[in-house]
């Protein structure tokens, strides 16, 4: 009787260590590893369950205000994996593992709502902003709100006024809720969890930031994947002429691996419901490419932005945008 008593404690301590050990190294593992993992066992399988079912229901790790979950009713695929970050990162070509789907009973450490979020990549050392106190308006005559040499403007690094500033609308992450839908034709797309006014802020396009050369050499591998069907790629190109109109200033960031819920964001042949915003903080170097509701957008309604206008490949990939002027062929041009 003893013996089994102590074979049974035996036992108990070994499941026990089991399950502590898989918590910590199950979420960082990629989905093809964590389900050969859950074959395993049954004390793995449950565990890896419970992980699956953690990452479907939030996208964003609980680095935004509110969880973005993967809905989907067409197939068996519960998420799409990605390493998710709120802005702009250097390119590198490894990229380190990052924990999805703990259980944030067991780590809660490891959650961060956005409080240690830094938007800018880069900052202008010395930089002189505003010196407004208490919150930036056409009243208070900060000196931001009158840059428009260079387009959109929000007050930055190199501002006295704080976090909460009227003019820093883009620097505090996702504040709407939002959901990604799996569509049939289209497959993963962003929606709206909400009702959504005209002019408010939704999300910057993060990922890593390339340089032309480097952006041209993985759009001619993403692109022969794309056409098999193996990628889904999110290399997004956005060109800008400087006030001059001599200079066409150029940014190329890839959330194809790293990214932000940007990368679901699907093409509409009209221009869909979002504008594309190259926006600009006061001492920071880089400008972050934002998007904000064109309209009134409906709980439930997918969000959609232009891709561009150029089509040079006659044979592209099919547009499924189903707007009155659809082209049937998505954008495509030299990148």
């Amino acid at each position: 009787m003893n013996n089994n008593k102590r074979e049974k404690t035996t036992n108990n301590q070994n499941d026990s260590a089991l399950i502590q050990c898989a918590e910590l190294i199950l979420p960082y593992l990629h989905p093809a590893d964590l389900a050969s993992t859950s074959s395993t066992c049954k004390t793995l399988n449950k565990i890896s369950n419970s992980i699956t079912l953690r990452r479907s229901s939030d996208a964003s790790r609980s680095l935004e205000k509110f969880p973005i979950p993967f809905i989907n009713s067409i197939d068996n695929q519960s998420y799409s994996y990605f390493i998710y970050n709120r802005n702009q990162i250097l390119s590198t070509a490894v990229h380190p593992r990052q924990p999805w789907g703990y259980d944030p009973d067991t780590r809660p450490y490891l959650i961060n709502p956005g409080r240690c979020y830094d938007p800018f990549l880069f900052r202008v050392e010395g930089a002189k902003g505003c010196r407004c106190e208490r919150g930036c308006d056409r009243s208070s005559g900060c000196p931001c709100l009158d840059n428009v040499e260079f387009g959109a403007w929000e007050c930055g690094p190199g501002c006295q006024c704080g976090p909460d500033c009227g003019n820093r609308v883009s620097q505090s992450g996702i504040l709407v809720k939002l959901k990604i839908v799996k569509d049939r034709r289209t497959g993963w797309g962003l929606y709206a969890g909400e009702f959504i006014p005209k002019g408010q802020f939704i999300c910057e396009y993060a990922g890593e930031l390339l340089v032309t050369k480097e952006a041209q050499s993985r759009q001619q591998i993403y692109d022969q994947l794309a056409s098999s069907g193996q990628l889904s790629p999110a290399l997004l190109v956005v060109k800008e002429h400087l006030p001059s109109r001599d200079v066409c200033m150029r940014i190329n960031v890839d959330a194809t691996r790293v990214g932000n819920v940007a990368r679901f964001i699907n093409h509409s042949c009209d221009g869909g419901n979002l504008d594309t915003i190259i926006l600009r903080s006061t001492g920071s170097v880089l400008p972050r490419v934002c998007f904000f509701s064109s309209r009134d957008i409906k709980n439930n309604e997918e969000l959609k932005f232009s891709y561009g206008d150029i089509r040079l490949k006659k044979q592209g990939l099919p547009c499924f945008c189903s707007s009155s002027c659809c082209f049937g062929v998505l954008p495509s041009e030299n990148t």
